[in-house]
Parts: structure tokens; C-alpha cells; sequence
């Protein structure tokens, strides 16, 4: 049994200040996280990628979370929670300075490296911060102070491709493949080489102010906690570990629930630039598709404000999660059968396609899924819960894998309708791919529904 007290034991103010201080944090994974949406179209073109390999940009960040997970739990084992967050922090300002020597060789696989290290910062940070917002509270109100934070991190990701794009690639609309391709092949590498390096200041000023927030975090009043006070399991290999918490149905079902749930937020805040590319969504300047990120991040800051409302005064954890559930199967099949030719005027913006509004309201479907999985899945987990946090942290391996999957069916369905000419009213394969994000919604759907309430495999 956990022996660890609840901080809100200990007083009010002692849950405000590890609060305030782990939204900062999440603040600044916001924005790392979401300037991946930006960077996807902007690779495609200074890198000579085609589409469907653009998508390794989110591969090669997210699949660290499913290969240091583990490594991660390791680490905050031996150095605790509070250390583990500043060492996270560390680890991505480390990724950051990397992409400097990667514009200047104008070289995508050391980008991709630079990418994977601050995939790991993330990650140990990740595994250190997300159990702890649960246990420092009720339960039965973690989805609420998860939402919090949420709110911090969406915020981040509607404000960094607005800032990207207004500080480092306001000029676009100048380096579009059709311009590109006019040029010699001397001019056309000169041309890219002065693209890519305007990512270097940007990222080397984030080196620095991540470095400077390790260092606050290292001397600030977050308080340790410890999940396992009578080592009983600490002292347990990570093998038996995990074959011991697999035992648990609800953690087992949230960990395939949470990767499929991440499939859904990566596609619907990394892929909407490129489809509003395609659709020609560039704005007077050429460049507005490269802010089509903060669209989502907008949908899911509404859903998290909601989340803070209504849970769990007026609704459930659970009950949030099937309404997602269901709103999100609605919403695929919108995406997928309105046409691309219906135009919506919004307040403030260009004229954009109906479709591209429908992408973003995933993000507001999205919204209550991370922070209602979690404590449903580490609910009764005893001393497995660190274990069972690390797990849920691999899950993340969705965010690597569906956005490279629907790369490339978006990208074998427009080579298919190109060679087509037949199908000149064709939807594009952008458009259809979306249908990957189906399983999803179904899958968070039955565990709201039914998987979270299995206590043991062997009940009928």
C-alpha cells in the first residue's frame, strides 16, 4: 500500500506552489512540442523532403518517449522526482543547441538527432511531472489539476508557430517548391542553405532559457515525493516490475488507449499545415498555413477550460472521456466527406476551407483524453504506479508511428488520383487519410465506456 500523504494534507498553499511551478514547466514543453507542426512544411522545403518523410520530423521526437521511458524511471529512481525534472530540462536545451551545427551542414538527419534528444528531455521530465500532479491531490480531481497544466501546454502551442513564423520564417511565401524550382542547382543550395540557418538563433535562445528554468528548478520549494516508501518494489527488476503491473486490465487497455489517443492530438496539431498547404491556405504573406498548429492548440485550450468547469463538479472524468469518444468518430467522418471547396470567414483571419476548421475541433475533442486516461489507468496500482507511469510515457510511441503512417497513405492516394486523371474531383489523399484516426476514437470510447472498470483479466 502507497504510503506516500497527499500534499493537501500538508496545507492548501503546499498543492499552489509545486502547481504553479509545474505549469511553468509545461508551458515550456508546449512550445518545444508544438513548433514540431511548423517545422514539418518547413523541412519538406529546406531539406528536399518529400511529404511522407517530412513526417519523421514527429517520428524522431516522439519515438523517444517510447525508447527512454523506461531509462527514465531508472533515472528518477536513482536521482527523485524533483532532480529528474531539472535533469529532463537539461537534456532538451542539450536538443536545442543541436540545431545549430544542424542549419549550418543543412543536414536532416542531425536534425532528427537534435529532435531525439529533446525527446528525451521530455520524456524524463514527462515521467517525473505527470505522476506527480496526480498524487499531490485527490484523485478523483487529478483530471482537473492534469487539465491545468494542459492549459499551460496549449497555450505554448498556440503561441510558438505564431512566434516562429513571425520571427523566423516570415518570408515563406519566397521559398516555395514551384520558385525553388526555377533555380540552378548552385543557386538552389545556396537558397536553402540561408533557409534552414534562420532556425539557429531561435533555437539557441530556447537552449539557454530552458538551461536557465533547470536551474530555477533545481532551487525551487517543489517538494519530493515518493511512491514506494517500503521499497517493496524498488527493489524489484524493471522485467517483474512490469510483468506484475501488466496484471492490471485498466493500466494495460490505458496504455494501448493512450496510444491511440496520441495518434489522434499529433495528426490533428502536425499534419493541418500541410493539408492547408495543399488546399492553398497561404494568407497575404504566403506563410499562414505554417500557423494552422495554433488553430488545434486553440480548440484544445477551450476543451481544457471546459475540463477545469466541469470536472468533476458537473461531470465525470469517465463521462468526458466517452463524450470524446463519440464527438471524435463524428468528427473523422466530417473531415473525411466535406469538400475541400467550402470556404468559412472566421473574425481576424483569411478565408479558409470548412475542412481545415473541422481538423482543428479535434483538438476540442481532444482535450479531456490525456488528463482522464492517466489517473484511470494508475488508479490502484499500489507501488507499480511509478512503473505504470514510465508505460503510460512509451504510449506516447503513438505520436511517432500514425503521423508517419498517414504521410505516406496520404501520400500513395495522390500519386494514385495524379495518375487518375479520371479522378479530377477526387478528395486529396490528405483528406481521406484521416480515416487512421477511427481506431482511435473507438478505443477511447470502449475504455471509458467498459476497460477502465477490469480489475482482473479473468472477469467475464
Amino acid at each position: 500500500m502507497i504510503q506516500t500523504k497527499s500534499i493537501l494534507e500538508k496545507g492548501q498553499s503546499n498543492v499552489l506552489i509545486p502547481m504553479a511551478i509545474l505549469t511553468l514547466l509545461f508551458f515550456i514543453l508546449g512550445f518545444v512540442t508544438w513548433l514540431n507542426g511548423p517545422l514539418i512544411p518547413f523541412f519538406e522545403i529546406a531539406c528536399d523532403l518529400s511529404g511522407s518523410q517530412a513526417y519523421f520530423v514527429t517520428f524522431a521526437f516522439y519515438i523517444a518517449y517510447f525508447v527512454m521511458a523506461i531509462p527514465s524511471s531508472w533515472i528518477i529512481e536513482k536521482v527523485g522526482y524533483k532532480n529528474g525534472i531539472s535533469l529532463g530540462l537539461i537534456v532538451i536545451a542539450i536538443g536545442a543547441f543541436m540545431f545549430y551545427p544542424a542549419a549550418e551542414m543543412r543536414t536532416f538527419l542531425l536534425f532528427l538527432v537534435a529532435l531525439f534528444i529533446m525527446g528525451t528531455g521530455l520524456a524524463i521530465l514527462q515521467t517525473a511531472a505527470n505522476p506527480y500532479v496526480v498524487v499531490i491531490g485527490p484523485r478523483e480531481s487529478a483530471a482537473a489539476r492534469i487539465s491545468v497544466l494542459g492549459i499551460a501546454n496549449k497555450l505554448a502551442g498556440f503561441v510558438a508557430p505564431i512566434v516562429l513564423t513571425a520571427l523566423v520564417l516570415s518570408n515563406m511565401g519566397d521559398y516555395t517548391k514551384e520558385k525553388i524550382a526555377l533555380l540552378d542547382e548552385v543557386a538552389k543550395s545556396q537558397t536553402l542553405d540561408s533557409l534552414a540557418l534562420q532556425l539557429q538563433t531561435p533555437y539557441i535562445y530556447m537552449g539557454i532559457v530552458i538551461l536557465i528554468l533547470a536551474i530555477l528548478a533545481k532551487l525551487s520549494p517543489l517538494p519530493e515525493i515518493d511512491l514506494d516508501e517500503d521499497g517493496h518494489v524498488a527493489n524489484l527488476s524493471v522485467y517483474t516490475q512490469i510483468k506484475n503491473a501488466s496484471k492490471y486490465p485498466q493500466l494495460v487497455l490505458g496504455v494501448i488507449t493512450l496510444m491511440l489517443y496520441m495518434a489522434a492530438e499529433v495528426i490533428a496539431g502536425d499534419t493541418i499545415g500541410t493539408f492547408g498547404k495543399q488546399l492553398g491556405v497561404y494568407g497575404e504573406n504566403g506563410n499562414f498555413y505554417l500557423k494552422l498548429t495554433s488553430f488545434t492548440m486553440t480548440a484544445m485550450l477551450i476543451g481544457y477550460i471546459a475540463g477545469i468547469t466541469l470536472i468533476p463538479k458537473y461531470l465525470s472524468q469517465v463521462n468526458a472521456l466517452k463524450i470524446s469518444g463519440v464527438l471524435g468518430v463524428i468528427l473523422v467522418f466530417l473531415v473525411v466527406l466535406v469538400s475541400p471547396s467550402i470556404l468559412i470567414q472566421l473574425p481576424f483571419i483569411p478565408v479558409v476551407p470548412l475542412v481545415i476548421i473541422l481538423v482543428a475541433l479535434f483538438g476540442l475533442v481532444n482535450a479531456l483524453c490525456w488528463p482522464a486516461i492517466w489517473p484511470l489507468a494508475l488508479q490502484n496500482l499500489g507501488g507499480y504506479t511509478k512503473i505504470g507511469g514510465a508505460l503510460l510515457i512509451m504510449a506516447i510511441i503513438g505520436g511517432a508511428i500514425f503521423p508517419l503512417l498517414y504521410g505516406l497513405l496520404a501520400e500513395n492516394i495522390n500519386v494514385s488520383n495524379e495518375a487518375n486523371q479520371a479522378l479530377e474531383t477526387a478528395k486529396s489523399g490528405n483528406q481521406i487519410a484521416y480515416l487512421i484516426l477511427l481506431p482511435a476514437y473507438l478505443m477511447i470510447f470502449f475504455y471509458a465506456h467498459k476497460g477502465h472498470k477490469y480489475t482482473s483479466w479473468s472477469r467475464k
